[in-house]
């Protein structure tokens, strides 16, 4: 939904959401544009819709972001452009939480920042963002990918990289991570999140000893000293 004031990012796990992904030509939402706009909308933790488009860029999709999800220019050409794809999007979640896995630091800046081209407002649902909520709960994985927390939970990855794929994916990783926090160990629930940005804090060694920083770094600079 639009709003004048961004939605707030929820650390907790809801049971009705609507999980959401795109597909852009490239990792920067200040030069980038999205090619793919997914979304499944999930009630008491069962599919009930779904929605899914391809975006016409106006710009060339170039060869490495076609290697990673296999939209060509071809396949684009008669899609929807941003504008019109977006607002179908927004009108297809209307207030529900959003989830997504990293979507803090990529998908919440394509969507927000669109909106404010298009219409001068903000993407006001607060969301939900796996990421930050697997390196909590499951510190004990080395890597904290979608595809990562899907083969620890012994879920398929064939089809990885289509956005619709990628939320039925993310949807079930978020329903193991729901049940993994009710019975979180002493561990995972020891472990502080950032302030600014939500991301868990890891413990690193600088010049004048420890001290909690933000896993986003450098994105979020945020430290604190520990607690002796």
């Amino acid at each position: 939904m639009l709003s004048k004031l961004m939605g707030k990012k929820l650390n907790i796990c809801v049971s009705d959401y609507c999980v959401f992904d795109l597909e852009t030509t490239g990792t920067s939402p200040a030069r980038d544009a999205i090619i793919e706009i997914s979304a499944v909308k999930v009630k008491d933790g069962k599919v009930v819709d779904e929605f899914s488009t391809l975006v016409n860029p106006m710009i060339p999709i170039p060869y490495y972001a076609t290697a990673v999800n296999g939209i060509t220019d071809d396949m684009v050409s008669e899609a929807p452009k941003c504008e019109e794809a977006l607002k179908d999007f927004l009108d297809f979640v209307g207030d529900m939480v959003l989830v997504g896995h990293n979507i803090h630091l990529f998908d919440m800046k394509f969507i927000c920042r669109d909106a404010k081209e298009f219409w001068g407002m903000n993407v006001g649902n607060d969301y939900v963002d796996t990421l930050p909520l697997a390196r909590k709960c499951l510190p004990q994985l080395a890597h904290h990918t979608l595809t990562d927390l899907a083969k620890h939970y012994d879920i398929g990855t064939e089809g990885a990289h289509r956005a619709l794929f990628d939320c039925h994916m993310n949807r079930m990783v978020f329903e193991n991570l729901r049940e993994d926090m009710k019975n979180a160990s002493e561990t995972a629930k020891e472990i502080p999140l950032c302030p600014q940005c939500g991301n868990v804090l890891k413990i690193r060694n600088g010049k004048f000893g420890e001290f909690w920083g933000c896993s986003s770094y450098p994105t979020c600079r945020f430290t604190m000293n520990v607690k002796k």
